[in-house]
């Protein structure tokens, strides 16, 4: 079994490559690097360059690996900075996202492709209506969810237009070790430790704690992604969520909770975004009815696990 990760050196591709790894042993990965980006794929794993962006770049890349299974994991994810480049966010998620189902199509690749889009296609759903279920309209609110939307859409089109077996999984939030500091249980993480080693003053900035959010760990993620491909219905779009609603101010309590050191919490306006959604939870039943996939990482484990990790990092 041939797979390719793209986005094997962002936040998950590692974690995804290491699930595999351990469940299917067997099967051949490689990892799709962008080569303006320094970071490195895992060792463990086969690399090759390409440039979603460059369709020609992506078609030697795909006629090379000839994948069986493509988890489609690259992206430009931050919500903050798709306001200041909106045109660049549609260009990565939904052009790159089309570039390489085009090339899937044009190869006659007979590939399952698992699709990373996200619960911010959802917009802001009434909280009545919450937990959010996949057949909510897409209403995306910010340049990032609108590239998502797309992305989404488009995959869908090449189920339904040339029979390809793409599956769709809307991510809400999940975390970590290794998660970027954009984000926002990493960036309390990364703060605590720093102030733990005596490295920044007291002062922890954060953005709006009230928005209530559905936080999964990105090690359930991987399974989830793994089962998507082997158990998921193509043509479908599965929520991938623990279904718990937490607000950022437990988010951060948690993290306190883990670490002595005393804070003055701050609002840092930087932080607060131009159009926020105060609640977005989802349902996974329709995720779990197919796969048997249900989350299993408490929560309190996972921020504990991130701050250990940036401890660790520092």
């Amino acid at each position: 079994m041939r797979i390719l990760i793209t986005g094997i050196s962002g936040f998950v591709g590692p974690h995804l490559a290491r699930h595999i790894a351990s469940t299917a042993p067997e099967a051949e990965v490689w990892g799709l690097v962008w080569a303006a980006d320094p970071a490195q794929a895992p060792s463990s794993i086969q690399q090759i360059e390409g440039d979603l962006t460059d369709i020609s770049s992506v078609k030697a890349a795909l006629d090379e690996v000839r994948p069986e299974i493509i988890f489609h994991l690259a992206a430009a994810s931050s919500v903050a900075s798709s306001w200041d480049h909106p045109g660049r966010f549609l260009e990565v998620n939904a052009v790159g996202t089309v570039n390489l189902l085009e090339v899937v199509r044009t190869l006659g690749l007979d590939a399952r492709v698992v699709v990373s889009s996200s619960a911010e296609v959802y917009g802001a759903v009434p909280t009545e209506q919450q937990p959010i279920t996949e057949d909510s309209p897409l209403e995306p609110l910010s340049p990032y969810a609108a590239s998502k939307a797309a992305q989404d859409l488009l995959t869908a089109q090449y189920y339904h237009g040339y029979g390809m077996p793409t599956v769709r999984l809307r991510l809400f939030h999940h975390t970590g070790p290794g998660r970027p500091t954009q984000f926002v249980a990493s960036s309390f993480a990364h703060q605590i430790a720093r102030i733990e080693k005596g490295l920044d003053p007291t002062r922890l900035a954060v953005c709006n704690l009230e928005a209530i959010r559905d936080f999964t760990d990105v090690r359930d993620v991987t399974r989830a992604y793994w089962l998507a491909a082997t158990r998921g219905v193509p043509g479908d779009a599965y929520n991938v969520c623990s279904s718990r609603r937490t607000s950022i101010r437990r988010v951060l309590d948690m993290l306190l909770a883990h670490s002595e050191v005393e804070v003055e919490v701050e609002v840092d306006p930087d932080r607060l975004r131009a159009a926020d959604i105060p609640c977005l939870v989802g349902d996974h039943s329709k995720f779990s009815d197919t796969t048997g996939w249900q989350p299993e990482i408490p929560l309190v484990q996972t921020l504990g696990d991130l701050l250990n990790w940036w401890r660790d990092e520092l």
